[in-house]
């Protein structure tokens, strides 16, 4: 009965190595599918043109700055963060920078009832936004309107270095 025991205990020592050896991999891959993620999303906007602000526009009745990369404008175009997603999965938004705050205004993250989340903001409380403010990307786990994702926020900055948008990817926890 002692040696039925020991091997037991080994067994279920040596699952739990394994598992724990494991673990940090799936975070591992999850953070190279963001980083992958967004450098195709930044890749796909600058083959449309280098980013800008020209004048404003109505986005879920907010009046907010009209953000274009070339001559597309991206608020309320779905096109490029749709096709983001249609080839890497998981989210991807378009900010632009309103005041003190990020609103979105090309999204494909969902709201409770189904809808696009356009006009929701970043939270100002949040941890992407403390990296932002300081000019730097910001790569870990948020939670986006009540629900955990593994994410990638990076400021979009126009000709002259100012930032005036977030490129956001990310995938439900």
């Amino acid at each position: 009965m002692n040696l039925k025991q020991a091997v037991v205990g080994i067994l279920a020592a040596a699952c739990f190595i394994g598992a724990a050896m494991l673990l940090p991999g799936v975070g591992q891959a999850q953070d190279a599918k963001v980083k992958t993620a967004m450098d195709l999303l930044e890749s796909m906007a600058n083959k449309l043109g280098p980013p800008k602000i020209e004048g404003t526009d109505t986005v879920a009745g907010k009046q907010v700055p009209a953000i274009y990369f070339g001559s597309t404008k991206m608020n309320d175009n779905f096109d490029l963060v749709d096709e983001v997603v249609k080839q890497a999965g998981g989210t991807a938004t378009i900010f632009v920078k309103s005041g003190d705050e990020y609103v979105r205004v090309a999204t494909n993250v969902k709201k409770d009832d189904g809808s696009r989340a356009v006009g929701t903001i970043l939270d100002p409380k949040g941890k992407a936004i403390e990296s932002i403010k300081k000019n730097e990307a910001f790569y870990g786990e948020v939670d986006i309107l009540g629900k955990p994702y593994i994410t990638g926020y990076d400021p979009i900055r126009d000709q002259s270095g100012n930032v005036i948008g977030i490129y956001y990817v990310g995938y439900l926890k």
